[in-house]
C-alpha cells in the first residue's frame, strides 16, 4: 500500500508544481502582451522557435538520459558511482549547451533572414542563444534532483526560479520595451540556473576527478540513450509540423486552429498527470529494471493510479466539450466538439499505455526506443491523412483515438517480450469499468439530445468521480476525507 501512497504523493506534488509554474508563465505572458501587444508576443515566439530546433539537436537528449543514468547509479547504493555520473552529466550538458549557443551565434544572420526576412534581429537571436547553455546547465541540476527522487527540492527550485525569473524579465521588458524581449527570455533561463544550483548543491556527493578520456567513456552511455530521446523529440516536432501542415492543406487554416484548440484542451489536464508520473516513476522503475516481477508490479500500480486520477477529468471534458471550448475560446470553436470527443478517448489511452513506454527507457533499450518513436510517428501521420480524407474535420479526432489504440496494443506486446508483462487482476477491474464509463458518456454526447446527454452524462461523471475516490482510498488504505480534515482543521 505504501507504493500507492508514494505514487499519489509524487503525482500531487509534481502536478501541483506544474500547475503553479503554468500559472506563473501565464502571468508572465500576460504582462508581455499588455506591455508590447501582439508584436512583442510574436517576437518572443519567433526568437524561441528560431533556436529551439538547434537546442534539441545540440542537447543530444542527455538531460532526460541523465535522469535514467543517475537513478541507475543511485540504485547501486554506490555514492562514488552516483558522483561520477553526475559529474559526467554536468560536463556533457555544459559542453552541448555551449555547442548549441555557438552554432546559433555563428549563424544568427542567416537565421534572422530565414525567420524575419531581414538581418535586424540577428543580435537578438545571438542573445537568446544564451538560453541554450543556461537551460542545459539548469536541466542538468534538475536531472540530479529528479534522478535521486528529491522531488520537494525539485519543486521548490522550479517554482522559485519561475517567480524570480518572471519578476526580473518583466522589469527588463518594461524598461527596454521590444529591445528587452531577448533579455526577457535569458532572464527566465538564468534564474532557473540559480535556483536549481542552490538546491542541487545541498545534495551530499563525494568529490571525483577523472581524465578527459575517462569522461568520454563515461559519456558514451549518456549520449547513447540521449540520442534516442533526441530522435524522439525531433520525431514529435516533425509529426506536429507535418500534421498541422496537412490539416491546413486539406481542410484550411480554420481547421488547423480548431485542431490546436481541441488538442490543448483535451491534453491539458492529463499532461499534468503524465509529467508528474515521469518525475518519480521513471527513476523508480530504472532502479529495479533487472527485476522483471518488480517492473511489472510497478507498471500495473502506475496504470491503476493514473486511471483513477485521470478518469474523472477525462469524462468531464468529454461531457462538457462544447461549453469548455466556448469558455476558453469563443462560440466559433464549438464546432470542434466532435474532434475533442474523439480525442479524449486517445488521451485516456495515453494514461494507460504511457507507463508501458517507460519500461523501454528504464531498460536502456535505446535502439528499440528510437524504432518505436519513428514507427509510431509515421503511423500517426498516415492515420491522420486517411481519416481526414474520409471524415474531414472529425477525422482529426478519430485518427488520434485509433492511433492510441494501436500504440497501447503495440507497447503491451513490447513489454510482454521485455519483461513478461501482463495486466494484473486489480488493474483489469479498474480499466474495464473505466472504459465502459467513457464509452457510455461518449455515446450519450454523440447520439442523445443535449438535455438527456447532460442528464445521463452528468450522472455518470458523478458516479465515476465517486468510484475513483473510493478506489484511491482502497489502494492507499486511507480515508481521503479524514486526511483533508486533519490538514485543514486545527489540532486540539
Amino acid at each position: 500500500m505504501s507504493s500507492y501512497r508514494q505514487i499519489f504523493k509524487s503525482t500531487a506534488l509534481v502536478g501541483g508544481t506544474q500547475v503553479l509554474t503554468t500559472i506563473i508563465g501565464i502571468a508572465r505572458t500576460k504582462a508581455l502582451a499588455v506591455m508590447l501587444g501582439p508584436s512583442g508576443m510574436g517576437l518572443a515566439g519567433l526568437f524561441m522557435s528560431a533556436t529551439d530546433l538547434v537546442g534539441v539537436v545540440a542537447g543530444l537528449g542527455i538531460v532526460r538520459s541523465g535522469v535514467r543514468q543517475i537513478a541507475e547509479a543511485a540504485a547501486t547504493g554506490d555514492q562514488h558511482c552516483v558522483a561520477r555520473t553526475v559529474t559526467t552529466l554536468r560536463y556533457t550538458a555544459l559542453l552541448s549547451g555551449i555547442l548549441g549557443t555557438l552554432l546559433v551565434v555563428c549563424f544568427c544572420v542567416p537565421i534572422s533572414r530565414l525567420t524575419f526576412g531581414d538581418e535586424k534581429h540577428a543580435w537578438g537571436i545571438a542573445v537568446v542563444s544564451l538560453t541554450l547553455v543556461l537551460g542545459n546547465i539548469s536541466s542538468g541540476q534538475i536531472a540530479l534532483l529528479q534522478g535521486l527522487r528529491r522531488l520537494k527540492e525539485m519543486a521548490f527550485a522550479q517554482i522559485i526560479g519561475a517567480i524570480f525569473g518572471t519578476v526580473v524579465s518583466i522589469v527588463l521588458v518594461y524598461s527596454l520595451r521590444e529591445r528587452g524581449v531577448a533579455w526577457f527570455l535569458v532572464a527566465i533561463a538564468a534564474f532557473g540556473i540559480l535556483t536549481s544550483w542552490w538546491f542541487a548543491r545541498q545534495v551530499p556527493l563525494p568529490q571525483v576527478s577523472f581524465h578527459w578520456r575517462e569522461l568520454v567513456v563515461e559519456a558514451r552511455g549518456l549520449v547513447g540513450m540521449g540520442l534516442a530521446f533526441m530522435t524522439s523529440g525531433l520525431a514529435a516536432g516533425g509529426v506536429a509540423y507535418v500534421s498541422r501542415a496537412m490539416i491546413v492543406r486539406q481542410l484550411g487554416l480554420d481547421a488547423a486552429g480548431l485542431f490546436q484548440a481541441t488538442w490543448s484542451l483535451s491534453t491539458y489536464y492529463v499532461n499534468f498527470i503524465l509529467g508528474a508520473m515521469f518525475a518519480d516513476f521513471a527513476p523508480r522503475l530504472t532502479g529495479v529494471e533487472k527485476n522483471n516481477p518488480a517492473v511489472n508490479r510497478m507498471v500495473n500500480e502506475q496504470v491503476e493510479m493514473g486511471v483513477l486520477v485521470a478518469l474523472p477529468g477525462v469524462v468531464a471534458t468529454l461531457l462538457l466539450a462544447p461549453w469548455v471550448l466556448q469558455i476558453f475560446y469563443s462560440k466559433d470553436f464549438v464546432s470542434a466538439s466532435d474532434i475533442i470527443q474523439w480525442q479524449v478517448i486517445g488521451v485516456f489511452l495515453r494514461v494507460v499505455c504511457w507507463p508501458l513506454g517507460v519500461v523501454v527507457v528504464a531498460k536502456g533499450k535505446s535502439k528499440l526506443y528510437m524504432a518505436i518513436e519513428i514507427t509510431f510517428g509515421v503511423l500517426n501521420i498516415a492515420l491522420l491523412y486517411v481519416c481526414t480524407k474520409v471524415w474531414e474535420l472529425k477525422g482529426v479526432g478519430i485518427a488520434f483515438a485509433v492511433f492510441y489504440m494501436i500504440v497501447t496494443i503495440g507497447l503491451y506486446g513490447v513489454c510482454r517480450s521485455l519483461s513478461g508483462f501482463a495486466w494484473s487482476g486489480r488493474c483489469i477491474k479498474i480499466l474495464l469499468p473505466g472504459c465502459m464509463a467513457l464509452a457510455a458518456v461518449f455515446c450519450a454526447t454523440a447520439f442523445l439530445p443535449v438535455f438527456w446527454s447532460l442528464l445521463l452524462g452528468g450522472a455518470l461523471t458523478v458516479a465515476v468521480t465517486i468510484g475513483c475516490l473510493i478506489g484511491l482510498q482502497k489502494l492507499m488504505n486511507i480515508s481521503l476525507w479524514q486526511t483533508v480534515r486533519r490538514k485543514v482543521s486545527p489540532t486540539n
